[in-house]
């Protein structure tokens, strides 16, 4: 099989994909991105429920090179992102090649090359294609494959609707419905929202300890950590968030020991931004549930505190797994969950947006990978 020759193959056209394309075009570097799916940014273009904003300000989330326009929003909805990631797209004249499932990379010492073999789902036969880069960039997202925890009892016989985070577009088709999400982070906290706001009757587990912030909150602190010690913007966030929105704990919400910023650092887990959950949860229209799934059936779920509840439907929002590790045959950059703690590798090898950095730093990675590639060839 005769593989397709580039300077550098990216795996991935998601906006970390599409600011590597970005960069190494502003250089002159030649490159090829394999694309799963048939658009970019897919997780945004098909997965995102209707409500979906940037939940940071529009400065800290735009690409490389192209800023957002100045009409948009601080906080920029879905649509407008989607309008301008495309808009991204044709400026730097960036043609991914979609329906290119990445089955294997690995280098070749002989070559000096990075050998990549993926199936072309648009060919009648899935037929298998060579691509080989001396330059191998890693860019499939910290949201690559839905995960639903698979050893709940009774899952398969629930006799309601079951939802992943990514399969939910808006609450106006659960209207009077019991719904149980399941997973309290930001998607979830948000679709809790969207149902009470649609009239659903809402409840969501919450198992492990929530940061709340507002939007202005981490707006101001990420103003503060320019002239502030880590710790003490910290202590002023939590400070500030006890102050606007008030204990939590009193409405079944763990207090963390650590602070927002430190778990974010340490585990990649981020602070939930409030944009009106926590209001809904004080009114008591979103229910808080301490407990683990124990088992289902039919219609009644059963927590491991013993108590049970009727729901119509479940959203999982419990976030999504990275299958990097199944086809990268290297392990000098990527962790076991598919992260890195940093954008360069061995023989070539690099990664953007896998840092658990949001993005800011996915696109702090896509300029450090450009700029080290230039200074290589």
């Amino acid at each position: 099989m005769k593989a397709e020759e580039a300077q550098v193959i990216i795996a991935g056209a998601g906006t970390s994909g599409l600011a590597t394309a970005a960069c190494l075009t502003s250089l002159s570097i030649p490159y090829i991105i394999l694309e799963r799916d048939d658009c970019v940014a897919s997780l945004w273009a098909k997965r995102g429920y209707d409500r979906l904003k940037l939940h940071l300000d529009k400065q800290i989330c735009q690409l490389p090179k192209i800023p957002f326009p100045p009409s948009f929003p601080t906080y920029v909805p879905r649509e407008l992102f989607l309008d301008y990631l495309n808009d991204y797209k044709s400026r730097f004249q960036i043609h991914p090649l979609y329906g290119r499932t990445v089955e294997s990379a690995a280098y070749d010492a002989a070559s000096e090359k990075w050998i990549v073999k993926a199936r072309n789902k648009n060919s009648r036969d899935m037929v298998e294609e060579c691509y080989s880069g001396r330059f191998l960039v890693v860019a499939t997202g910290e949201t690559a494959d839905p995960f639903v925890p698979a050893n709940i009892d009774g899952l398969e016989g629930f006799g309601g609707e079951v939802l992943h985070s990514t399969e939910y577009k808006t609450g106006k088709d659960f209207k009077g419905k019991r719904v149980l999400v399941v997973g309290s982070g930001n998607s979830g906290m948000e679709i809790a929202l969207d149902l009470a706001d649609h009239g659903a009757n809402t409840s969501i587990i919450v198992r492990s300890p929530v940061h709340f912030l507002t939007r202005e909150i981490m707006s101001w602190c990420g103003y503060l950590f320019k002239y502030l010690p880590f710790k003490v913007v910290e202590y002023l966030a939590v400070m500030l968030s006890r102050l606007f929105l008030g204990d939590m704990t009193k409405y079944g919400i763990p207090k963390p020991q650590e602070g927002p910023f430190t778990m974010k650092r340490k585990y990649g887990k981020f602070p939930v931004i409030d944009v009106g959950t926590c209001k809904k949860i004080k009114r008591g229209e979103i229910q808080v549930l301490n407990a683990e799934i124990k088992s289902i059936r039919g219609n009644e779920v059963l927590l491991k505190n013993g108590k049970s509840y009727h729901f119509d439907s479940i959203v999982f929002c419990t976030g999504f797994k990275r299958s990097t590790h199944l086809w990268l045959k290297d392990d000098s950059l990527l962790n076991d969950d598919g992260f890195a703690d940093h954008w360069k590798g061995k023989n070539g090898l690099y990664s953007v947006g896998l840092s658990r950095r949001g993005f800011f730093g996915a696109n702090m990675d896509a300029q450090n990978v450009a700029n080290d590639i230039k200074s290589l060839l």
